[in-house]
């Protein structure tokens, strides 16, 4: 990792890096890999394209239910919720089941009658649950996501991206809940003994979630998640006949390649700007906080202050003085704030002339 610094007069737009890694063509259509920690996107591939998404639908499903409901309440299972088509956990009508119970029926086999009565308990019916799956989306920006069920069943107008999928994993992992949930292998409810689609769970190191999907229409479709040191990546594929093995590749390589490194630390001068009239010729700029990314060593970071060049004295030690752009490559990848870190006076002429004594200035 090479870190330079650039010119003090720059002024650049903030925008998100796509630097995707150099790996072997993947099988899948669309995917993403996206660093947890830093935000960062490893690796792109049509990921803002829509698609169906099959029974990855269900991380939303899940995180709502998680969110809105309390786990441990019990809900007798309705006559609705009965023989759904598709994957299942085999509910009977009138059985008893904790809300946790049904979130490990939906979450490791599956279960689309799962997802339809923990619906029906949350929002009173499914057409009501998916609009609070919609304005769930909306308020994480999911803005290429629209469900109209809770399972996934394909609908022209059930569909999202694997952007959007890896944000939603990403958000829906912070909740404690949810990752019980997801990362569990294998549990027994009554008499059912329940064991996780997610191949990864066993085969990958750190692996932690996420959800399989998949219908004909759609394609083999996974969202998973890994977490080393404290780092998780979430990776999508969509329609990925080898899905297993892409995720093992693009999660490999992410950890591999890219390490989550302090860039600039609070405290440290980034730069220096001329002062006009003041003092002192230069007052120094500090950074204001820490900024860490996710890099790799080849990589070349550059440090980009904006501003005019100069400033008018006075200048008050710990003022803001403005941004510094975090650049890889030429691309800025995000800022920090400037503090002046020093206090310089205006300038004071020992001696006042005519004119400013007649105006009274001194």
């Amino acid at each position: 990792m090479k870190r330079q610094f650039a010119g003090t007069a720059a002024v650049l737009i903030a925008a998100v890096l796509f630097l995707p890694i150099r790996i072997r063509a993947l099988s899948a259509e669309k995917a993403i890999l996206l660093d947890c920690v830093t935000d960062r996107v490893l690796y792109n591939q049509n990921a803002d394209e829509r698609s169906l998404i099959a029974s990855t639908t269900k991380i939303m499903t899940a995180l709502v239910v998680c969110e809105q409901c309390n786990v441990l309440d019990r809900m007798r299972i309705p006559r609705e919720a009965v023989g759904i088509e598709g994957s299942s956990m085999y509910l009977q009508e009138g059985e008893i089941l904790t809300i946790q119970e049904l979130l490990y029926g939906l979450m490791l086999c599956s279960g689309n009658d799962a997802a339809v009565a923990l619906a029906i308990y949350c929002g009173g019916t499914v057409e009501g649950f998916a609009e609070m799956m919609n304005d769930k989306a909306r308020v994480l920006g999911l803005s290429g996501t629209h469900f109209e069920n809770p399972n996934g069943l394909d609908s022209p107008g059930h569909y999202s991206t694997a952007r959007d999928l890896a944000r939603l994993a990403d958000y829906a992992m912070n909740n404690p809940i949810f990752y019980k949930t997801v990362s569990a292998k294998t549990v027994t409810v009554g008499n059912r003994f329940l064991r996780n689609h997610n191949k990864l769970l066993w085969q990958l190191e750190g692996a932690d979630g996420v959800k399989t999907g998949y219908t004909k229409a759609a394609g083999r479709i996974l969202v998973s998640s890994a977490t080393r040191q404290g780092r998780r990546l979430v990776a999508v594929t969509i329609n990925a006949p080898d899905d297993w093995q892409d995720h093992t590749t693009l999660l490999e390589e992410g950890f591999s390649r890219y390490q989550v490194k302090t860039l600039i630390r609070s405290g440290e001068k980034l730069g220096a700007v001329e002062i006009a009239g003041g003092q002192e010729g230069m007052v120094e700029l500090l950074a204001a906080s820490d900024f860490s990314f996710a890099v790799s060593d080849d990589e070349e970071v550059t440090i980009e202050l904006t501003g005019p060049g100069f400033v008018y004295a006075p200048v008050a030690q710990g003022a803001d003085a403005g941004f510094a752009h975090i650049c890889l490559n030429g691309e800025s990848v995000g800022r920090v704030m400037l503090k002046y870190g020093q206090t310089i006076e205006q300038y004071q002429l020992e001696n006042p002339g005519f004119w400013d004594r007649l105006f009274g200035k001194e």
